[in-house]
């Protein structure tokens, strides 16, 4: 199928380079980039999800859904020991 896409300038010489050292078309570099972007989410998926370490919650007084009121309480200069 033929189509028409919009491409970054220097994007385009880049792909173009690299299909002259390869001896290939833009095409067939730019369709090689598509099929591996599936490949990329299967990746992604795969990260071990992060540790979560059971605790209390929050201290009292903190609402995580004010910004500037979690902002000022972490910056407010208390040691991290009297935060726990």
């Amino acid at each position: 199928m033929r189509t028409t896409i919009t491409l970054d300038d220097d994007l385009y010489r880049e792909v173009k380079v690299q299909a002259a050292r390869d001896g290939r078309t833009v095409g067939q570099i730019i369709e090689d980039a598509l099929r591996a972007r599936p490949g990329e989410a299967a990746e992604a998926a795969a990260i071990e999800p992060l540790p979560v370490y059971g605790g209390s919650g929050v201290l009292p007084g903190v609402d995580l859904g004010d910004n500037a009121a979690l902002r000022d309480r972490m910056d407010a200069g208390e040691s991290l020991d009297a935060l726990r």
